[in-house]
């Protein structure tokens, strides 16, 4: 808050009709301030925009996201509308996205624009008699740095080289930036194994999830394209005609995107 102060007899012509040396020095003063006022305004931009960050929204509370440099890797295209967009190793999400999120039951959150569609199908799962949770749901860019730094550890403990470690930890984590998790729109569903099986929810999952507008991501018969291996429990929503399209003929999501862009 600014005080209200009252000018010294230094600030006022002399009766020569021109400013006192004080009085320059003042004005001085006051023209140095303003310009590192407007120095640090500029550099602090210039940081923000460096440090390739965005912020996510997330129910009134606003969450920090580095989206990273990823050398080699384009931004991913969102002309196909929020429940298209592709991410993965070629391409990284885009700088500019947002998502509002939606705590589940479990503590774990979702893009909130796919809760309703998600809440139906555990529904009917539970009907069908299975018991099942959503062991992972959104990540954040530290959260997803974590478990690639735990599984190339993992792997250089086996004796791999560094080298072999990372590249055999791409196989089964998205590089950061990359992850379908840091969207919001995918899901790793397990059973409760106190009540169902793995296999009985996966089979489940395989034969009905379309129907909801999930894809399974990362199909065995798909692992040279998507460059993930066969992930059973990995879910990723699409929408419901989306879904059913690619069910059809059989696309994952770099085929059905490609498809689409082609038509």
């Amino acid at each position: 808050m600014e005080r209200c102060v009252q000018r010294s007899g230094y600030g006022q012509r002399s009766r020569y009709g021109q400013r006192s040396r004080y009085g320059q020095r003042s004005r001085y003063r006051h023209m140095y301030k303003d310009v590192s006022k407007m120095v640090c305004r500029i550099a602090l931009s210039v940081v923000i925009i460096i440090s390739g960050s965005m912020i996510l929204k997330t129910g009134g509370t606003f969450l920090r996201q580095n989206t990273g440099f990823l050398t080699g890797t384009e931004r991913a295209d969102t002309s196909l509308g929020w429940n298209l967009i592709l991410v993965n190793k070629d391409y990284a999400i885009p700088g500019h996205y947002e998502l509002e999120l939606t705590q589940l039951s479990n503590g774990k959150e979702v893009d909130s624009r796919i809760y309703p569609a998600l809440q139906e199908m555990f529904d009917d799962a539970r009907m069908s008699g299975l018991q099942l949770y959503v062991r992972e749901g959104y990540r954040t860019w530290e959260e997803q740095q974590a478990i690639m730094e735990e599984r190339i550890a993992e792997y250089l403990a086996q004796g791999y080289s560094k080298q072999e470690a990372k590249k055999m930890a791409e196989g089964y984590v998205s590089i950061p930036g990359t992850s379908e998790h840091q969207l919001g729109l995918a899901v790793d569903v397990n059973a409760d194994t106190s009540a169902s099986s793995s296999d009985e929810v996966y089979a489940w999952l395989d034969a009905n999830a379309y129907r909801y507008g999930f894809i399974k991501r990362y199909p065995s018969d798909k692992t040279e394209i998507t460059g993930v291996n066969h992930e059973p429990w990995h879910y990723r929503y699409v929408g419901r005609e989306a879904a059913e399209e690619m069910k059809e003929n059989n696309f994952c999501l770099e085929e059905y995107v490609e498809w689409k862009e082609s038509h």
